[in-house]
């Protein structure tokens, strides 16, 4: 069943209200003078979700959905950069952007939803002229040499810039452990899809990218909240008892329906992402007297014995780490 035409045009809208608020929010809070580590997070944060939608709702105007393999790399891919550009950040300090990076993917993207809008989805398995390729090939080919040349750029940086000692992260680790946490969110993502007796990628791709997405944004916030605080990361998340309940279940022969398991999966690291960016915003609210959503700060809390000021000002901003190490590794 073909999609409507103006839900093409409805993505390609909310894609480019979502880049300029994107690009808009910092400025937004210099000038109203509300800068905060809870802005960066919330950023980054916001941003290593919109990813998986964004990606998967991409592929799916392409039309990638008969193509599982192909569908697999592009998800995969994206997270992958998404997660390579902050393991940049954790290791020099600050965030990079190449040449072509995460603006060009946007208008990338918003070109297809309009090519959809206009010409149809019929439009991505329409051959193009002499090479008798399917016109999905172009936008395919410039996303993995883009994607590519990226993902070389940032190990460069990651291998060469290190700030800390003896060229290590800014939490003093080494620059080659964030690997592992990003690691242990994908493999098993392909391990399960390879593996699948009821094909359960083929049969509910979107479920199961959502799912395996959402791990990786809740290890993305992680690594996000370890550049803040200089801490070092955790190899094992909690997020990852999700795919863990796939993997056993195919390895006692699937005695549940693996779709049913896929759902559990996917509720289960949704919530787990919503407990853990709750406790780190509440956290971080609570530290430096701050509204999570409003600008007025909140009356400070007097001890015993004390008494209010005539006019109480808001605390300024502590110089020391806004969250504790034990905030960065929970859960």
């Amino acid at each position: 069943m073909q999609a409507p035409r103006w839900v093409y045009l409805l993505c390609a809208a909310g894609l480019f209200a979502y880049q300029t608020l994107d690009a808009l929010d910092g400025k937004q809070a210099r000038r109203t003078g509300t800068s905060s580590p809870l802005g960066e997070l919330f950023d980054h944060g916001c941003d290593s979700v919109s990813t998986v939608f964004v990606s998967i709702a991409v592929c799916s105007t392409m039309q990638l959905g008969h193509h599982p393999d192909l569908l697999f790399l592009m998800i995969m891919m994206s997270l992958m950069l998404f997660y390579t550009a902050h393991w940049t950040t954790y290791c020099c300090g600050y965030l990079k952007f190449g040449y072509i990076d995460v603006t060009e993917g946007q208008v990338m993207a918003i070109l297809c939803y309009m090519a959809s809008a206009l010409f149809g989805e019929t439009f991505w398995t329409s051959k193009l002229p002499v090479i008798g390729a399917p016109t999905w090939v172009v936008p395919i080919v410039f996303s993995v040499s883009a994607g590519a040349a990226a993902i070389y750029n940032m190990l460069t940086v990651i291998f060469t810039g290190g700030v800390g000692k003896n060229k290590s992260t800014v939490a003093d680790t080494s620059v080659l452990f964030p690997v592992v946490p990003i690691m242990t969110a994908l493999l098993p993502a392909y391990i399960i899809y390879k593996k699948s007796p009821s094909d359960v990628f083929e049969m509910h791709p979107t479920l199961y990218l959502l799912a395996f997405g959402l791990v990786a944004a809740k290890v993305t916030n992680k690594l996000v909240v370890a550049h803040m605080t200089k801490s070092a990361m955790d190899t094992w998340d909690s997020s990852l008892w999700g795919p863990a309940l796939l993997f056993l279940n195919q390895y006692f022969n699937t005695p549940v329906s693996e779709y049913l398991v896929l759902w559990i999966c996917l509720v289960y690291c949704l919530a787990d992402l919503c407990i853990y960016s709750l406790q780190v915003c509440t956290e971080i609210c609570d530290y430096l007297n701050i509204f999570c959503f409003r600008i007025s700060h909140p009356p400070r809390k007097m001890s015993a014995g004390s008494t209010p000021s005539a006019s109480p000002q808001p605390s300024p901003t502590p110089k020391r780490t806004m969250v504790t190490r034990q905030s960065a590794s929970r859960n």
